[in-house]
């Protein structure tokens, strides 16, 4: 059997959700832990107002939603995060793995990064060349009119080079570093940037991610 790796991303969220309690700071401005959650189950749970987590006119209508659900017991809420339902159509057995891997990595990390003193994990390589799959699309769809000759490299995993032009960037870092940083987790993405300090700053300070 295949690793389990979106699983095991989700059982490992859920415990520390439920040890850290409803209000424990994320590295997701404005939301604690009770709040991640309930985005979590708004996501898996509420198609009707899924879209607005990407979609700005139903951006309203999704938020007025996750609030709701934020309002749940807070033990209620972890168990829906740790056990979806079968008929999400992004958590159901046959899109898990290949949906909800980089999102279950990316929220358990806004978790644990928000606390002092956090250390990168050591991850699987199979988790890490998982994420470097993802990491060349986003890369590519977040960053194709920065203005510079991106490289973005992952050593051991490979190279992919973006960007509409200009002196070169380089960005390097493990996978599950330059998934973070591309998905708008730069301050937290232990990654080295070189290049002219303009164009690492922008970069830096550019908004991305979905």
């Amino acid at each position: 059997m295949p690793p389990r790796y979106a699983r095991a991303e989700r059982e490992s969220l859920a415990d520390l959700l439920l040890a850290l309690g409803p209000d424990a700071p994320t590295i997701n401005e404005g939301w604690a832990t009770r709040d991640l959650a309930a985005h979590l189950v708004l996501r898996e749970r509420r198609p009707d107002a899924a879209g607005g987590i990407l979609l700005a006119p139903l951006r309203a209508y999704a938020e007025r939603v996750r609030r709701r659900i934020a309002a749940r017991p807070y033990p209620e809420l972890v168990a829906q995060v740790r056990r979806p339902p079968v008929w999400s159509p992004v958590s159901n057995p046959l899109t898990d793995e290949l949906v909800n891997t980089v999102e279950f990595f990316i929220h358990h990390e806004d978790v644990r990064r928000a606390a002092s003193g956090w250390q990168p994990r050591e991850l699987p390589r199979g988790l890490q060349a998982t994420l470097w799959k993802r990491a060349g699309p986003l890369a590519r769809m977040t960053l194709r009119r920065f203005p510079a000759d991106l490289y973005v490299q992952a050593p051991g995993y490979g190279e992919i080079s973006v960007g509409r032009g200009g002196e070169p960037l380089r960005l390097v870092g493990a996978p599950a570093e330059l998934t973070l940083f591309l998905s708008g987790r730069q301050r937290v993405a232990r990654v080295q940037l070189d290049g002219p300090a303009a164009s690492t700053r922008q970069l830096r300070d550019a908004s991305l991610g979905m």
